[in-house]
């Protein structure tokens, strides 16, 4: 994929973000069956940032945290991308 196919699936897929910018999810990135590497290039290029994963409060009572998010637990990937404002004027 080239500079001006990536920006078009980028623009298509994202929408506004409260900073100003566009925020694009990575399913979406996935669901558009392009280059996701190529993809997650150009968004690093041009000054995307992964967005901070919300902590969720531990579930399942006394000992919740063990049953799923135990030391070692591998990190979720973001799951979205904020593009700074004008990156896709």
């Amino acid at each position: 994929m080239d500079d001006t196919e990536i920006r078009t699936v980028v623009r298509r897929l994202s929408r506004p973000h409260p900073s100003g910018g566009d925020v694009i999810e990575r399913a979406a990135i996935l669901a558009a069956g392009g280059d996701f590497r190529a993809i997650l290039d150009w968004i690093d290029a041009h000054d995307g940032v992964a967005e901070e994963a919300v902590a969720m409060a531990p579930t399942g009572g006394l000992h919740g945290s063990r049953m799923s998010y135990g030391a070692g637990a591998a990190p979720a990937p973001p799951s979205r991308f904020v593009l700074p404002a004008g990156t896709l004027a």
